[in-house]
């Protein structure tokens, strides 16, 4: 599975790393990606959801069921 936030879509950047020497390796920044399980009171049952840290903002802030509305919405299996 890859790294990836299923609320806010965020995945690996990539770029180079860049020595003192100015010599360039390709790197990638990974995202803060936790699994953490929600409890949805509509179905009255757990989800579980890999999610980033700003994705777990976003939820507090508008709630499970307005974030689960969206995704949805946009095709994504839960």
């Amino acid at each position: 599975m890859s790294i990836r936030c299923q609320v806010t879509g965020k995945k690996p950047g990539y770029g180079n790393q860049v020595s003192h020497s100015n010599h360039r390796t390709r790197r990638r920044w990974l995202p803060n990606v936790q699994r953490r399980r929600y409890w949805l009171p509509s179905e009255n049952r757990w989800i579980r959801l890999r999610v980033s840290t700003k994705g777990m903002k976003t939820i507090e802030k508008r709630g499970i069921e307005s974030v689960m509305a969206e995704m949805r919405a946009r095709g994504e299996r839960i």
